[in-house]
């Protein structure tokens, strides 16, 4: 029998600045994984990460 799901998920975080910036470093998007509980955080959350394509601290997004 399988295991039900459970409150943490995995989630992905991408880099805001990438997706609207055209004169970038390098062509890509960064992203990270990592997660979360659902029942304490059930709206999109968005975390300042460093991008190594923006060469700085910006904001990631959660995407599904």
């Amino acid at each position: 029998m399988a295991k039900n799901k459970g409150t943490r998920i995995v989630i992905t975080l991408e880099c805001t600045e990438c997706r609207t910036n055209e004169n970038q470093r390098t062509n890509g998007v960064s992203r990270y994984t990592t997660k979360k509980n659902r029942k304490n955080t059930p709206d999109r959350i968005e975390i300042k990460k460093f991008c190594r394509y923006c060469n700085q601290h910006t904001f990631h997004k959660e995407i599904k």
